[in-house]
């Protein structure tokens, strides 16, 4: 994840998108333009030529907490795309050439880069029938989703006696939009998602929601308005502290909830009445432990490939913001840190 600012030369460089240290995304050197040496692989590792890269709220929080030594740099980026351009002695699942998608490792450089280093056991086959753009716009949400949902609440396992629904808070962000598409492809479940603008409602709807309720308001009340009280399972993508007694409220007896932000105090005491089991997903915990089930990240994302070249699902990007650059990364930044974005940010080429 560290390495050194000072530039190389000659045609074993690269460039990239890093930083020298933690700073509000409106300073100057906030993120830079560098050039450091072409990595080369080994093990399982593939070097994958970046085409197409997404931005993340895990950029945002990288940058504002990381403070890299002294003339070390560190490049961000867990969303990519590109093509197979070379292998370690040890891969097993692609070949030089093949086109993949993937969102790699957290304690390793990210993919801001021309070129990437990532074990293949966390890349997928990129669909076929979509763009590069399109197809980096879905790996660390697709992941993000799928694990929380069918590896940590088990939405396939029924809660007795609750209503067959999943409330998604925050379902036009870039994970709740996704997971708004699989939950309906994959399942039975009513698909209730919150949102409290219109443009953001309708995304919603657009995904596949069944219902759309304003997290500005009581969520319990609304739920009996439109018939969906008592859900089995809950996805809290975003500002979980602020509706914890909401879904403790509403939740069904037993039911289950995941959550992925990072709330600084939760207090989860009333979910205790209801035996309510609350289930905490980083998509980074499989490749950052080197957990022995870490190749189902690579199931994951072949399977996501499959529904896409199916027309089961699409990809959630909706605004990009040009060639890779710390100027336009810059833009990505501060647009994921308005709250205000919607679906997917990417960025394409060099």
């Amino acid at each position: 994840m560290i390495g050194t600012t000072k530039p190389a030369t000659g045609r074993d460089t690269m460039r990239a998108v890093g930083f020298s240290e933690s700073l509000p995304i409106e300073a100057e050197n906030s993120l830079l333009d560098i050039e450091i040496p072409k990595p080369e692989p080994t093990g399982r590792d593939l070097l994958v030529e970046i085409r197409a890269i997404s931005v993340n709220p895990v950029d945002v929080k990288m940058r504002k907490r990381t403070k890299p030594a002294p003339g070390q740099y560190q490049i961000s980026g867990w969303d990519a795309a590109g093509v197979v351009v070379g292998v370690g002695s040890n891969t097993q699942t692609f070949r030089l050439g093949d086109e993949v998608f993937y969102a790699g490792a957290i304690h390793r450089q990210g993919s801001n880069a021309e070129f990437h280093l990532v074990d293949e056991r966390l890349v997928g086959p990129k669909p076929r029938s979509i763009s590069f753009e399109e197809a980096a716009a879905l790996p660390l949400t697709s992941v993000t989703a799928w694990e929380s949902m069918f590896d940590r609440i088990g939405v396939e396992t029924p809660v007795p006696g609750s209503n067959n629904a999943i409330v998604i808070l925050g379902g036009a962000g870039g994970v709740g939009s996704i997971a708004i598409q699989l939950i309906r492809r994959l399942t039975d479940l009513t698909i209730v998602a919150s949102a409290s603008r219109a443009e953001t409602r309708s995304w919603c709807m657009e995904m596949g929601a069944h219902h759309v309720i304003d997290h500005t308001k009581p969520l319990g009340e609304q739920l009996i308005q439109i018939g969906v009280d008592n859900p089995a399972f809950v996805f809290s993508t975003t500002h979980t502290h602020q509706y914890i007694s909401d879904i403790a409220d509403f939740i069904a007896p037993q039911g289950r909830v995941a959550l992925i932000d990072d709330p600084e105090n939760l207090d989860i005491m009333p979910l205790k009445r209801k035996s309510v089991s609350i289930h905490w997903e980083s998509m980074f915990t499989r490749s950052l432990f080197d957990t022995p089930d870490v190749g189902a990240q690579h199931k994951i994302l072949k399977r996501v490939s499959e529904l896409v070249d199916e027309g089961q699902i699409k990809s959630t990007l909706t605004t990009s913001f040009g060639k890779i650059c710390a100027t336009n990364l810059k833009k990505a930044h501060t647009l994921i840190e308005s709250g205000k974005s919607r679906g997917k940010i990417v960025l394409a080429g060099f």
